[in-house]
């Protein structure tokens, strides 16, 4: 197969920050025509950086630089009449619209799917937001931190017991509504033969985090019989070893619960006489006993390196991991060789390293062969392209400030 699994889906993105174009990035990656739109003063994420020796710069964004390659950037004030126009103009030319705008703008804009899809009847829009299209919190301000904790999720992990909860970094909520995102919105695209036409896609962040984070368990516990499991801190309360320890040169994420696991551990450490008494045989006596041999193990991390702590573990069958930090796993040979880690050239960045896509498909591989766009790069080639649009035209456009 040429040209990647999704080649010959055309998709418009009219989002910005993190969910929208990370849902586009997954498309583009494997094939899809990728459409960024942007204002004429660029996706706000140009200025969240991180930026090279902390200098600012628009083109230079490692956040803007991640989450949009593959993709073609044009320009356009889609709050002007003529930007309006021209945004349905391309839109009905498209399979996808991809958007995570507040509910209520796009309408505001005629940009909503009953207005697009009068024109482009098999469009699928795809609107990723913290609450959802619908419901008492659709319309509420909120980002990826705020649909992380409408989740429950804050309750159940990151921190300890009796303290307060703590924030979770890394827009979490916002990568998984666009992992979401994508993947339903893609079924919508196939399905459009079963349905008769495209659909509106609403996904909520938070209901992405309810489902992964939190899960069926602790929800179907609650409305069962009222309990749920919170946060505990670190490891796990109910079996032991099942926590970080720190060892020589960081810390390892220590897993030891089965009968088998636990042996070979033991026999990684020397069989001490203390980790053969019988009731260690099992991983609740271990856990009500953690407070003692917690402290014995990190005895002997102590005296170990991570790397070789999990590899003399993962050799007795123990499921022990280094936890390595975000430079390490940068330099890890386990994702080069898979093809995660890989180099893109960029006009302005130069050769830097980018993170290729997270699904593998074998007889359609993918790879960021463009990088993410300059502001505006393809203007030309996409509005002369798709709507016919000259030189003098866009000139005209760029001076009236609508590109």
């Amino acid at each position: 197969m040429t040209g990647g699994a999704l080649h010959g889906i055309t998709v418009l993105e009219l989002g910005d920050h993190v969910s929208a174009p990370y849902c586009g990035k997954l498309f583009a990656d494997y094939g899809a025509d990728v459409l960024k739109l942007e204002p004429p003063s660029g996706d706000p994420s140009r200025t969240w950086g991180p930026f090279p020796d902390d200098v600012p710069h628009p083109e230079k964004s490692g956040l803007f630089f991640f989450l949009n390659t593959n993709k073609r950037g044009i320009t356009l004030d889609v709050t002007t009449p003529r930007g309006r126009d021209l945004a349905r103009a391309l839109a009905a030319k498209v399979d996808v619209v991809i958007e995570n705008h507040k509910p209520g703008a796009l309408a505001g804009w005629g940009l909503d799917y009953a207005t697009l899809a009068a024109a482009n009847p098999n469009l699928v829009m795809i609107s990723i937001t913290p609450f959802g299209q619908t419901g008492p919190y659709s319309e509420w301000l909120g980002t990826d931190l705020n649909a992380f904790h409408l989740s429950g999720a804050s309750s159940r992990y990151c921190g300890r017991p009796g303290e307060s909860p703590l924030e979770h970094g890394t827009f979490a909520a916002d990568f998984y509504g666009a992992v979401a995102a994508a993947t339903w919105g893609l079924a919508a695209v196939y399905g459009r033969v079963r349905v008769g036409g495209g659909q509106h896609v609403d996904v909520s962040c938070a209901e992405a985090i309810a489902a992964t984070f939190v899960g069926g368990q602790n929800i179907g516990g609650c409305a069962q019989d009222g309990r749920f499991e919170r946060r505990t801190g670190v490891g796990m309360p109910l079996g032991a070893p099942a926590t970080i320890l720190p060892c020589k040169d960081g810390h390892v994420w220590m897993l030891a619960l089965e009968p088998g696991q636990w042996n070979g551990l033991s026999r990684v450490m020397g069989n001490p006489d203390w980790m053969t008494v019988d009731i260690f045989q099992d991983m609740y006596q271990r856990a009500q006993n953690a407070d003692a041999i917690y402290p014995l193990l990190v005895e002997w991390t102590m005296e170990h390196g991570k790397r070789e702590i999990m590899d003399r573990c993962q050799a007795e069958g123990v499921p022990v991991t280094a936890v390595f930090t975000v430079a390490e796993a940068a330099e890890h040979p386990h994702l080069a060789a898979r093809g995660y880690l890989t180099e893109v050239e960029h006009p302005v960045l130069g050769r830097i390293r980018n993170l290729g896509a997270p699904f593998k498909l074998p007889a359609s591989p993918s790879d960021p062969t463009r990088p993410a766009p300059l502001l505006g790069q393809h203007n030309a080639e996409v509005y002369g392209e798709r709507l016919g649009l000259d030189t003098d035209a866009l000139g005209e456009l760029r001076r009236g400030g609508v590109v």
